[in-house]
């Protein structure tokens, strides 16, 4: 059989935020949506917008994070896989599909002052892979850098 390859990455922002329920098992598992925005020209040259609406599905400790820091409108990163599942519907009316991502990864996105919710940002990496703040730019640093931080212009040190 030849061997496939199924990477998703998703860059948007939370439509809802998110819902967290546990399995028979006591595991977590967190769903939410992921408005993703797209832009196009269309025959007549004008342009178009439209937005689609993307299901994630988080398992494990990262699920409890982002129900916990993850807030609607909130700018996120998710990689993860394509998963498209059925079941059967409860009222015998036949097979139902889902196609959601399952998510490997978040990154919260955005800065700590754009955060409407109580709940802070963590502060440490301590959440492995699953779900982690972006400290590849160091510290309480965040990216991309709003110059109106920088105290005056001479003590400035930036790369262009």
């Amino acid at each position: 059989m030849a061997r496939g390859f199924n990477r998703v990455i998703l860059m948007g922002n939370l439509a809802r935020d998110p819902e967290i329920r546990y399995t028979a098992g006591k595991q977590a598992v967190a769903n939410f949506t992921v408005a993703v925005g797209r832009s196009w020209k269309d025959k007549n040259g004008e342009l178009q917008e439209s937005t689609d609406f993307i299901p994630v599905v988080v398992w494990g400790a990262a699920a409890e994070n982002c129900e916990r820091y993850l807030k609607k409108g909130r700018p996120v990163l998710v990689e993860g896989r394509m998963q498209v599942r059925n079941y059967e519907a409860k009222d015998g009316s036949g097979k139902r599909y889902v196609t959601e991502v399952v998510a490997s990864d978040v990154t919260f996105l955005g800065s700590r002052r754009q955060e409407d919710s109580p709940a802070p940002f963590p502060q440490d990496d301590g959440f492995g892979d699953s779900v982690r703040k972006d400290h590849r730019f160091g510290g309480d640093e965040e990216f991309p850098m709003d110059i109106s931080e920088v105290q005056g212009e001479e003590d400035a040190d930036i790369p262009f």
